[in-house]
Order: structure tokens, then C-alpha cells, then sequence
């Protein structure tokens, strides 16, 4: 039988050098707070249970945490004073079962991924398992110390490391897997007699080789697993890190970057083949592209599903739309949620979309506002054309049949039906239904006053 499995979560810090009211780990990384990351990370692992440690700004972290993340189980528990990482696993044991096992994780260390922490838990043979990594330049990191035979021996902090102790380029990430026995045996026995007057949680793996316990360690596939986040520089560094490997993966299954450092992925985003995005495209959400879809510079694109040889030209706003094959969009195009784009139907620049289907084939070309409408196939909507849907207090409907033929500068006015083939004048203004072949126009008759004089400025 699987052994049960919770997570703790130390996420108690104020992060200061952040310079920021917002507690740190609700700073965001790609669009997502940083413990956000780390629980969407637990949710792949299907965990028993969740624990988060909160201190600083516990009020925020709670509502924001608790709103977004209701499919997860989640313990709160409170760290009243900041005296250490090992004061911090303790304050847990209250809640923490006597059983299975616990992944020690950091709300500050986002991108942990979930294949590593897998490997993590079944390295967990004999008690304890632990994340470390080998570095070029481990200045300021606490070392493993391994004996002869390649076990590990100690975590040696730098501050207390000898000349050849500081050589050694294997460096503590903090993430651990510990039998949760060994956590109820240890952490009430962690001391304080030290320099920082904290409780170290290394001490756990020094009671744990005292008591012959083979500690395996591994390390994570990418170095960026185990980064922290203390300040804005950081944020920023790994910000750009992690988008370079989003890049990379989508590069590798067919997509082409004008320039992988300027584009960025705030969420998911699945492609097809030999689509092209072009600078400053951002994406949010859960975004699909279908195959040789093309995006020109500046699209900002959020929750959509895009279809097969779409063409976005610049500075598209796409927002909760679903866009058929073959559509052609901008530049300067805004679909609102719940736009829906048929095959092979065009909406032009400076176009404004909101909560309407348009038909196959349908074109809205130019500077319109189509809201709360249905277009059918064919239809063709002139410059200017607003669809008047809101009365100041209730949405209606504009239904708009198949081939109709709408006028430049028409107003639509809501509840309203354009019949299949019919043909609405430019600078109409419509407010009752007009029937299928039909001519509708409604405005005032143009009158004509001959030899007009201009007015003429005033003399002083």
C-alpha cells in the first residue's frame, strides 16, 4: 500500500529586501504567485495533505491561496516568531500525521518540478531523502560533507566550513523527504545554541547519521529547481529563466520565436506546428494554437483556442475567444469572453467583439462594435457598425441571418433580427426587425439650402 503523503510548505518569511506591502510568496513568477507554483506543483503529485506554514501578511496569503486553490486539501498553520526553518517544519507537528511521509518544500523556491520531487520520494528508503546540487561557485552555501564511502556525513554551513570543507561544490537546496516518524522524533530535540539563536533544520540530518541512517540525496534535472526568490532582481532573473525553458519546449515541438527573450507565457500554452509568434506577444491562461498559426508583434492573448492558419495581425487583445480555421484578426482587434470566430470570417482593425458568434465566412472589417449578437454565414458589416445592446439597465439580443449586408455608420438597436439576405442602408438607425431581401433605412432626409454663406471671424 502507498504510504501516505503531505507536504509542508514554509511560507512564514516577510521578504523584506522585496520592498513590498504583498507578502513574498504571493509575488508572481509567469503571471502566478510564487507559492502558487509550488501547489500546482503538489496538486500533480497528489498529496494527502498540505500544509503551509504563514507569517507575515497570513490574512492575504489565506484569502488569496484559500480563493484560488480550492481543489487542494490545505492545513494553515501560524509561525508567530521567525526563529529559523527547523522552529518552522515544528510548528507543524500538531497537525502532521505520525505516518508516511512529507515533502519539505519553500513557498519562495517556486519551480521544484514534479518529476524531481517523485524521484525525491522514492530516493526515501531507510528514513530521509534530500535535493542537493553541484555548483561552479557554492560561496555562501551550506556544503555536504560525504565520508569516505560517498555517504553524507554532515551539512557544513559556510560561515563554519574549513579551507577544504569550502572546495566542496556539492551545496543543501533544503529540500527534503522525511519519514514523518523521524520528523516527531527530531524537531523537538532542535537547539537553539548557535551564533543565529535559530533552529536549524540540518540538524535533522546530523540526529539522522548519528542514528546510521543512509541519507540519499539527488539532484534536479534543472538548476532553476531549487532558486529562491529574496528580491526583485531575483524575481526578475528567474522570471526570464523560466520563459527561456517554456520557449525551448514549445521550440522543440514545432513553434518559431522571432526572438525567444521577448515573448512571455503567463499560464499554458499548447501549439501545433510551424506557427510563428512574433515580438511582445504575451500569453495568459490556458491558450491552444492550432497548426501554421501566425502572430504579429504586441497580440496579448488570454484563455483562447485558436484554430489552424489563423492570421494575428498586431496588437490584438484575445480574451476567453474561440477562433475557428482560417480566421484573419486586427490589427487592433479586441475580442471580449465568449467570442466565437467560425471558419474562414474576418474582423478587421480597431474592432471590438463582445459575447457575439461570427459566421462563417462573416466579415466585420472595420472601427465596429458587435456585442451580444449572432451573425450567420456571409454576412458583411459596414465601418462603424454598433450593435446597441445595453438599454442602461438590460442586455438584448441582435441576430443578424445569413448574406445580410450592413451598411457603414448603422446602428443596430437591440432586441433586433436582420433577415436572412437583407440589406440595411449606411447611417441607418434600426429598431424594429427587417424582413429577409428587404431594403431598410432610417434616417433623416437630406435637405440642401443653396448659396450658403460660411460664417466669417468677427472683426476686433
Amino acid at each position: 500500500m502507498t504510504s501516505p503523503l503531505s507536504v509542508i510548505i514554509l511560507a512564514a518569511g516577510k521578504g523584506t529586501r522585496m520592498q513590498s506591502a504583498k507578502p513574498k510568496v504571493l509575488q508572481t513568477l509567469a503571471g502566478k504567485p510564487l507559492l502558487g507554483h509550488v501547489l500546482d506543483t503538489c496538486y500533480q503529485l497528489t498529496v494527502d495533505d498540505t500544509i503551509i506554514v504563514y507569517g507575515f501578511g497570513g490574512e492575504q496569503v489565506q484569502a488569496d491561496i484559500n480563493e484560488k486553490y480550492t481543489h487542494l486539501p490545505i492545513t494553515w498553520v501560524a509561525q508567530t516568531e521567525q526563529l529559523g526553518t527547523g522552529h518552522a517544519v515544528k510548528v507543524t507537528l500538531s497537525e502532521l500525521p505520525k505516518d508516511g511521509q512529507s515533502l519539505i518544500l519553500y513557498g519562495d523556491v517556486p519551480l521544484v518540478s514534479c518529476k524531481t520531487l517523485t524521484a525525491l520520494k522514492s530516493a526515501n528508503t531507510d528514513g530521509m531523502s534530500m535535493l542537493t546540487l553541484t555548483v561552479d561557485n557554492p560561496f555562501g552555501l551550506g556544503r555536504i560533507k560525504r565520508d569516505k564511502d560517498g555517504n553524507i556525513e554532515a551539512i557544513i554551513e559556510q560561515k563554519d566550513a574549513s579551507a577544504d570543507e569550502q572546495k566542496i561544490q556539492e551545496i543543501n537546496s533544503g529540500i527534503y523527504c522525511v519519514d514523518n516518524a523521524l520528523l516527531h522524533k527530531y524537531l523537538p530535540k532542535l537547539s537553539n545554541d548557535n551564533a543565529q539563536q535559530e533552529y536549524y533544520l540540518t540538524d535533522i540530518v546530523k540526529m539522522a547519521v548519528a542514528e546510521g541512517i543512509n541519507i540519499v540525496a539527488i539532484e534536479p534535472e534543472h538548476t532553476f529547481e531549487i532558486e529562491g526568490v529574496n528580491n526583485r532582481q531575483q524575481l526578475a532573473s528567474l522570471e526570464r529563466t523560466w520563459q527561456g525553458k517554456l520557449v525551448a519546449d514549445l521550440q522543440d515541438t514545432g513553434v518559431q520565436f522571432a526572438d525567444p527573450s521577448r515573448v512571455d507565457i503567463r499560464g499554458s500554452l499548447s501549439a501545433g506546428q510551424d506557427v510563428f509568434v512574433d515580438v511582445g506577444v504575451v500569453f495568459e491562461g490556458d491558450c491552444v494554437l492550432g497548426n501554421n498559426v501566425y502572430i504579429e508583434a504586441g497580440c496579448v492573448i488570454k484563455d483562447a483556442h485558436i484554430g489552424n492558419a489563423c492570421h494575428l495581425k498586431p496588437y490584438c487583445v484575445i480574451d476567453g475567444a474561440q477562433i475557428g480555421d482560417g480566421v484573419d484578426i486586427g490589427p487592433f482587434a479586441h475580442l471580449r469572453p465568449d467570442t466565437i470566430l467560425a471558419n474562414n470570417s474576418k474582423v478587421g482593425n480597431f474592432v471590438e467583439i463582445k459575447k457575439s458568434t461570427i459566421g462563417q465566412g462573416s466579415k466585420v472589417n472595420h472601427l465596429s462594435y458587435i456585442g451580444d449578437a449572432t451573425l450567420g454565414t456571409s454576412v458583411n458589416i459596414g465601418a462603424g457598425v454598433i450593435t446597441c445592446n445595453y438599454d442602461g439597465a438590460n442586455k438584448s439580443q441582435t441576430i443578424i441571418e445569413d448574406n445580410a449586408f450592413i451598411g457603414s455608420n448603422a446602428s443596430l438597436v437591440a432586441p433586433v433580427t436582420i433577415g436572412d439576405t437583407a440589406t440595411v442602408a449606411a447611417g441607418s438607425v434600426i429598431t424594429k426587425n427587417v424582413d429577409e431581401k428587404a431594403l431598410a433605412f432610417g434616417r433623416a432626409r437630406q435637405t440642401q439650402k443653396s448659396d450658403f454663406q460660411r460664417p466669417t471671424k468677427k472683426s476686433k
